[in-house]
């Protein structure tokens, strides 16, 4: 199982060979051909090494991260040297001066996940400074629990495909629902259904509009309006507006199932600013005529319909507001808890909305309490490195960065995730250690002083199952570990051993028994819900079984029922269309209701004039995220090696740029090479450049050094939502494109750096 699709694996010499897909699987990703080659591709970490000059000089901020030479060194040369640092960090410091982090996807299995390993590690040996929420929801995960009282129940318990093919009329889905996403699913997926329900509801007669930028946000037949981006909201309160002043809004559902509607119908309308949201005022920020835009509305307001917002509309700045937005003008129509009407956030971001959940848990690898309280919002890792002891606004609170000394990543990439890569390597010079573990030779690790070589899922038995597909599957090690590889809980088991809590650690069994006891543990549940499920031998002979799960479910469908015994977990207890609590924070950059804010990187605004096209930095549809990069479905899709980006012929032309040209993407920020595919399908004025190619810059030792691979976070910005989630704004960004003149540098992104014989 991997997080794009369950498989079977052939393997010879070591190797993977070749993949065959699940034959349940209705809609099977391509992604999946990356793992061929992988396990003993050139880019894997062989064995444990140090970076050069901390081995020689010791502990201590350095700005050859990312640039130095590396000295081989043996398993228990790693585990001294690293119990000791720990040790003399945590004496020195304390335990929150250790950042664990370890932000990324990992592997899919729920024994060997990276994180959880290293977490469980960290809180037993005292604590750790962690972070909280995710790039992918930075803002809604802090603005939805505010509105809506929950989270994870808009994914988890979103209405059900088959529920939208039978009874959606229109769905107007801001963002797309982008088919490419749906590969994915954190935890592994068995089926791909997205394609099916998409096509089985235009069959039945139901229609969908797009509003995005670019044309291929969404499969097959729809109505495609194209903002700039960035306009989503202005849009959304426009429709709104019609609803307001054509007598077409559900006064008695916002009576019952809302609060705060009055306030924010006070600034739609332009009681309390002087300016009505309506139409032509949209039409001036987003480019989609006035008329296109009312007759929308009434359209929405004429049947069942589904509004849904991706994921992608709330990684810029200000991103709380479109969610926001898109959940109040879907309380506007009253819809929200009917079959097939409502709201929906997510749908084409990941492939779990819109998928039936498992009524009860799953194994899980019990980590503990973290002794240490202190935490940051996770795209705060550089302002954490590089102002300890600076105060920040959060989600209603002040805070305090720690001074972090030493960094622990385990199962992550933040050259992948994190913004403007020049301000993260200066932050990365500042700790006295980086510890990170990885198969491969990624960026980060390339960054780190101890690198620990670990196994890839291919090389070890797991369990694999998530909270929202039917199957439980065993996960087979198709081939032995590579070199010198270790599983990561072998690791911190000697770690922990070496610094006296290796008993707790372990619970005496080895990671076989570990997989055992989680299996175990959820034949619990399963009995508990009413079900059976095999002994663990004969689960691991069949290879899978299926659970329970809740089909044909409405999101807050019981919320609508009644909605005094179903009360939303906020304030009120219902839908906060206006909320006290964030109104009465303050924050200039975040109202107590759904507002417009003008962007800063956007093709409407004074910076447009420097850099006048807008980058839409996207998620690719040859890999997850950066994993794999150098497989065969990543690398097919590369110009001359790089990664491409595709412009609008007209844009391509008043460049001199023609397809396969390699182009020079930059900003004020800095700058990466690409290369150009031209495609009509693309707003004028709209570029589009996927994150996950793996950084690459032409002179390591320079942090503001061009990559050139083609990763768009040398040019994003690294400021937060607002004051209220400092979620991720890595999504949107002003750029220009020129076509690049003389001899191409070589793509050195795969290539380990040097290793010395122990010294």
């Amino acid at each position: 199982m991997a997080h794009w699709g369950m498989f079977e694996a052939e393997s010879a010499n070591g190797e993977v060979t070749a993949v065959h897909p699940f034959a349940g699987d209705a809609d099977p990703s391509p992604i999946l051909e990356n793992a061929v080659g992988s396990v003993r591709h050139r880019s894997r970490v062989t064995g444990p090494a140090v970076r050069r000059g901390w081995l020689e000089g010791g502990p201590g901020p350095s700005d050859r991260r990312g640039a130095d030479e590396f000295v081989a060194v043996s398993w228990d040369e790693l585990t001294e040297l690293l119990a000791g640092e720990l040790r003399r960090v945590v004496d020195r410091h304390g335990n929150r001066a250790i950042f664990g982090g370890s932000y990324g996807w990992s592997a899919p299995g729920r024994f060997h996940h990276a994180q959880s390993q290293v977490h469980r590690f960290l809180k037993q040996f005292g604590g750790y400074t962690r972070s909280e929420n995710s790039y992918s929801l930075g803002a809604t995960s802090v603005i939805m629990p505010r509105v809506m009282g929950t989270h994870w129940k808009l994914f988890a318990r979103s209405t059900n495909w088959d529920v939208i093919a039978r009874e959606t009329d229109l769905m107007v889905c801001f963002g797309g629902v982008p088919l490419k996403n749906t590969a994915v699913n954190d935890g592994g997926t068995s089926n791909h259904p997205t394609r099916g329900a998409l096509d089985a509801l235009r069959a039945r007669g139901g229609r969908i509009v797009t509003i995005s930028p670019l044309r291929d946000d969404v499969h097959g037949e729809a109505k495609w309006l194209a903002p700039r981006p960035g306009s989503d909201v202005a849009i959304m309160l426009a429709l709104g507006h019609v609803l307001a002043t054509e007598d077409l809004a559900d006064r008695a559902f916002l009576d019952r199932y809302t609060v705060g509607y009055d306030k924010f119908e006070d600034y739609l309308l332009g009681r309390s600013d002087g300016v009505a949201k309506d139409p032509a005022w949209a039409e001036g920020l987003s480019g989609i005529p006035a008329a296109t835009i009312a007759d929308l509305a009434r359209q929405m307001a004429s049947g069942r319909t589904l509004v849904t917002v991706t994921w992608s509309l709330q990684r810029v700045r200000h991103g709380e507001q479109a969610p926001w937005a898109g959940i109040t003008l879907a309380a506007m129509l009253g819809q929200i808890g009917l079959p097939g009407g409502g709201f929906g956030h997510g749908y084409g971001s990941m492939n779990e909305p819109g998928l039936a959940p498992v009524p009860y848990p799953l194994p899980t690898l019990f980590q503990g309490q973290n002794p240490v309280t202190e935490s940051i919002p996770v795209a705060a890792i550089s302002d954490l490195l590089l102002h300890p002891g600076e105060r920040y606004d959060y989600n209603g609170e002040t805070r305090t960065f720690p001074d972090i000394r030493f960094v622990y990543w385990a199962g992550g990439n933040p050259f992948h995730h994190h913004q403007d890569l020049g301000r993260l390597r200066r932050a990365l010079s500042r700790p006295d250690t980086i510890v990170v573990h990885d198969p491969y030779w990624t960026p980060m690790a390339k960054h780190a002083d101890i690198v620990v070589p670990s196994t890839t899922s291919l090389e070890r038995n797991d369990l694999s199952c998530t909270r929202n597909d039917p199957l439980m599957v065993a996960m087979q090690a198709a081939v032995p570990p590579y070199a010198d590889a270790r599983d990561d809980y072998d690791t911190f088991a000697a770690l922990a051993r070496r610094l006296g809590f290796g008993a707790q650690f372990t619970e005496g069994r080895t990671s076989g028994e570990w997989i055992e006891h989680l299996y175990e543990q959820w034949r619990g549940f399963v009995r508990a819900d009413g079900g059976e499920a095999p002994q663990f031998d004969e689960f691991w002979a069949r290879g899978h079984v299926r659970m329970r799960t809740e089909d044909g479910l409405t999101l807050l469908e019981d919320f609508r029922a009644d909605p005094e015994r179903n009360a939303l977990r906020t304030p009120s207890g219902k839908i906060e269309i206006f909320s006290s609590d964030i109104d009465g924070f303050g924050y200039d950059d975040c109202a107590g209701h759904p507002t417009w804010y003008e962007p800063q990187e956007w093709l409407g605004g004074q910076r447009a004039e420097q850099f006048p096209l807008h980058m839409i930095a996207n998620q690719p549809k040859t890999r997850l995220h950066s994993q794999l990069d150098h497989g065969a479905t990543s690398q097919a899709s590369k110009v001359q090696g790089r990664e491409p980006i595709r412009l609008h012929p007209d844009d391509a032309a008043a460049r001199g740029i023609a397809s396969g040209d390699v182009v020079r993407v930059f900003n004020d920020r800095g700058a990466c090479l690409a290369g150009a595919v031209l495609d009509d399908g693309l707003l004028v004025g709209v570029v589009q450049l996927s994150t996950g190619a793996w950084y690459d810059p032409l002179d390591p030792s320079d942090p503001n050094s061009m990559c050139v691979h083609g990763n768009p976070n040398v040019l994003t910005p690294d400021v937060g939502t607002s004051r209220l989630a400092r979620g991720s704004t890595g999504q949107h960004v002003l750029v220009e494109v020129e076509r690049f003149e003389g001899e191409l540098p070589p793509i050195r992104a795969y290539e380990p750096p040097t290793v010395l014989s122990h010294m």
